[in-house]
């Protein structure tokens, strides 16, 4: 007889557009992909502005009616049954909220750049250690089937040793016009704006995914970083495009070193127009090469092009209700077909997996990992020149921001 599966209770802190597409997801019933021994609830929702804004919300996403509004963070974290805290506030308060959380006891789901610098990372990672809490940075994409495919094709040595990564996520925004009056988060110092820390974060995830993380543990490197910066100009401490080329130190048995160029803008598109024919990843080995389509961040296809002619190519559509459930799904204005997922459940599943089988971090980026990332972004932003307001950088808490 079947375990029936156990039923974990979120609480989602910030109501902007992440976590409306976050928790929509979350609620679409697991068994859809094929997932049987864990369920999603949200039990609450906290908005910093206002009640009545959390419990819009609330109705908006189709939260169940007993589910709890918050109009502070802080009563919200001391709800007694919450399991799980998804934080969806924008990455320059990624820290506080985080750190609120912990604090408070709880597990922590937090959205991408896990924080604003590696500094603000290891202290989060310190606390859930010192509480004995989980703690996953919310980079949904790893958690894809297709992320997990690619990566164990590299991992079998279909490609051979990943010698070079070509890793593009950039959007053509129009900024001077889209963002005029300078506030909005892509360009805002103050909410440490740019296209590192909000489209930089995928072009890096997809090197970190398939050249660092398929390395043995034991043996796998940090990479050293050369990197160009162009600050946006209307608001200065924010970058329009950066290019990073990281260098992994190998043994000459494992392939010898290993590179990556990342880039990512707000300037110009790695697919103009939608058009996402032409790969935007491209991760390549002595055998052949594996390309990943457009978007960076929520891929549904890839195509593998091998030495000997062989060409592959497979889609994952995203799973969901599917057609004739009247039931959308998005993000920015964008609504993916009737019944298709964003693909943010992926994730959502491994944390409750984790907290089900008593794991304190991802099974597919751990924390150190993490903080990996955010040291390459931090040496980005030190050879491009680009800090953020003191309050934003500090690893002080709490601070008002």
């Amino acid at each position: 007889m079947s375990q029936a599966p156990i039923t974990i209770r979120w609480g989602i802190l910030a109501t902007g557009g992440i976590a409306k597409t976050f928790t929509k997801d979350l609620l679409v019933d697991p068994t859809t992909r094929g997932v049987k021994h864990i369920k999603h609830t949200v039990v609450a929702a906290a908005s910093s502005s206002s009640k009545p804004r959390a419990e819009e919300f609330l109705r908006e996403t189709g939260c169940p009616s007993p589910a709890k509004a918050y109009g502070s963070y802080e009563e919200f974290v001391k709800d007694p049954d919450i399991d799980i805290v998804y934080v969806a506030t924008p990455h320059s308060h990624h820290y506080q909220c985080a750190m609120l959380a912990l604090e408070a006891g709880k597990n922590v789901l937090c959205e991408k750049a896990f924080t604003v610098n590696a500094a603000q990372a290891k202290a989060l990672a310190a606390k859930a250690k010192e509480k004995n809490l989980f703690l996953m940075e919310a980079v949904w994409t790893r958690y894809f089937p297709l992320s997990v495919y690619v990566r164990d094709q590299i991992t079998s040595g279909r490609i051979g040793p990943v010698a070079r990564v070509l890793s593009d996520n950039s959007m053509a925004m129009d900024p001077e016009r889209s963002f005029s009056d300078g506030k909005h988060r892509m360009v805002n110092p103050d909410l440490a704006g740019g296209a590192l820390l909000d489209l930089g974060i995928y072009a890096l995830t997809w090197v970190f995914q398939t050249l660092y993380h398929t390395q043995p543990e034991s043996t796998r490197q940090p990479p050293k970083v050369l990197a160009a910066l162009k600050s946006y100009g209307p608001t200065q401490h924010a970058d329009e495009t950066t290019t990073m080329v990281l260098n992994f130190p190998r043994s000459a048995e494992e392939g010898g070193d290993a590179h990556a160029v990342a880039t990512t803008s707000i300037r110009v598109a790695t697919a103009p127009g939608n058009h996402t024919d032409v790969p935007g990843i491209r991760i390549q080995g002595p055998k052949g090469e594996i390309q990943v389509f457009p978007p960076a961040f929520r891929p549904t296809k890839i195509r593998i092009i091998l030495k000997d002619g062989t060409v592959e190519e497979k889609e994952w559509p995203q799973p969901g209700p599917g057609r004739g459930s009247g039931w959308y799904n998005g993000f920015g204005g964008d609504k993916n077909d009737e019944g298709e997922g964003h693909g943010m459940f992926w994730e959502a599943d491994e944390a409750a997996t984790a907290l089900v089988e008593g794991r304190k971090e991802g099974k597919y980026e751990s924390l150190a990992e993490s903080i990996l990332i955010m040291e390459v972004m931090d040496e980005v932003r030190r050879q491009g020149g680009l800090t953020y307001p003191e309050k934003i950088e500090s690893t002080e808490f709490p601070v008002q921001l």
